[in-house]
């Protein structure tokens, strides 16, 4: 479906989500490839590839969207309908819209039904697909769905394509409408994820910073569930904050609300260019905070780290947290720390230079001449190892992108891991590039041989 493919209209807003769910065998995965219009869901010709919950990023008409893939519902003899109603509810909770998908040469079974009425007390908008339907006769046996009392039955082969398109065009119509576009890549403001574990204080950050209370703010973690986004004028510049819901686990270790949350927490990070993640300091640093500071790393975004709570520090907890960032967040000494308080507004004004600091980075080009006289001084200084007789030289370099920046390294051949490494720290010492990851990659030149 080319359509899928086209061009993406990115709001400012969370990303809806729309949930595939069906019986084994109906044909689910093969309808999310035909939706993406490329082949990511795995497909066999057997009940029960699909295990876990995959989402995959979608496009139709210019909207964009977030297709789940989930499991088939087997029927069991032993508590069919508890197990039909948990794996619903654990479909849909969350989800902005469900697409019910069932075998149109079957028709409706008692699963189906069972599914049908956890799907009404959700009260989510449903799409019905009567798929398989690669033929005119097939038609008239999807026509037979309508006792499902879901609505029109849209026929559509997903093998082959057929009623895709009425069938996007109905899912558009269920899904809530993405806000307009505020901004672009020249200019408009600059897109601010809020990241960090539950409860660590990122709604009240959020608060703070617009001057009123703009999100709700509760003792009890979790209470924000979804991407919130707030235009703030600060530091003579707008900015769009994006507050996230706070992040528990690892998305495939989530379940019902939490595994949506999570997946819509990355969504907004993809959208976002600097990402601030707030970190407890009057707690011991967790494995979670480092898997979130990982997260932002491994999506290629600025960084800037904020140790919320600062106000309820004394002298013994500062000490310790010392010694923590220096041992657990050796990866990131690059990016910038800004000790806040987001209930009394202590060193609020440090964040925006801060996530200046970072974009910056984030958007600095090295000229190539330079880079590459920076680089021969390196080498020549500190060639790389002798290893098995052979001595790999750096021929020359380029920096291939921005956003973050990327380096492009010419060798003679490979280049160990810990002189990349050591390659990048120096980058960093001679160009700064404080607050945004780099990314070094070589390219080996193979010698020409003589004919």
């Amino acid at each position: 479906m080319s359509e899928a493919q086209g061009d993406e209209s990115t709001g400012t807003g969370q990303v809806p989500v729309l949930a595939v769910v069906g019986r084994p065998n109906v044909g689910k995965s093969t309808l999310v490839n035909r939706i993406l219009g490329r082949r990511e869901a795995v497909v066999e010709d057997v009940p029960g590839v699909t295990r876990d919950r995959v989402p995959y990023d979608a496009t139709w008409n210019g909207r964009r969207f977030t297709v789940v893939d989930t499991g088939g519902w087997e029927q069991d003899a032993k508590g069919l309908q508890a197990m039909v109603a948990a794996q619903a509810e654990l479909a849909i909770d969350a989800a902005d819209a469900v697409l019910f998908v069932v075998d149109a040469r079957v028709g409706a079974t008692d699963t189906d039904e069972a599914v049908v009425r956890v799907l009404r007390r959700s009260g989510k908008p449903v799409v019905l697909a009567a798929n398989k339907v690669d033929d005119e006769r097939t038609e008239a046996e999807a026509a037979g769905l309508w006792s499902l009392g879901l609505g029109e039955p849209f026929a559509v082969s997903a093998l082959h394509g057929r009623g895709s398109g009425d069938l996007l065009d109905a899912v558009l119509g269920a899904l809530p409408e993405t806000p307009a576009e505020l901004y672009d890549d020249e200019g408009g403001p600059r897109r601010v994820a809020l990241l960090g574990r539950p409860n660590v204080g990122k709604s009240s950050l959020l608060n703070q910073l617009a001057g009123q209370d703009r999100v709700v703010v509760h003792e009890v973690a979790g209470t924000t569930r979804d991407p919130v986004d707030e235009l703030i004028e600060l530091g003579g510049s707008e900015w769009m904050f994006v507050d996230t819901a706070g992040i528990r686990r690892r998305a495939h270790q989530s379940s019902g609300t939490d595994y949506y949350a999570t997946l819509r927490t990355q969504s907004a990070l993809d959208r976002a260019e600097v990402a601030v993640v707030l970190v407890d300091a009057s707690e011991a640093l967790s494995e979670q905070d480092t898997r979130i500071i990982s997260m932002v790393v491994e999506a290629g975004r600025a960084l800037v780290i904020a140790y919320n709570k600062w106000d309820l520090l004394d002298d013994e907890r500062r000490f310790y947290l010392e010694r923590e960032i220096e041992r657990d967040l050796v990866q990131v000494p690059w990016a910038p720390r800004v000790n806040v308080s987001a209930r009394t507004g202590r060193h609020m004004d440090r964040l925006v230079p801060a996530l200046n600091i970072a974009l910056d980075s984030w958007d600095m080009r090295v000229p190539t001449g330079r880079l590459n006289a920076f680089l021969g001084e390196l080498v020549a200084a500190h060639p790389h190892p002798v290893r098995g007789g052979k001595q790999p030289r750096i021929l020359f370099a380029t920096q291939a992108t921005t956003r973050p920046p990327r380096f492009v390294l010419f060798a003679t051949g490979f280049l160990e891991a810990g002189y990349r490494r050591f390659v990048e720290r120096r980058l960093r010492e001679e160009f700064g590039f404080e607050g945004s990851p780099i990314e070094v990659s070589v390219r080996v030149r193979e010698k020409r041989r003589n004919r």
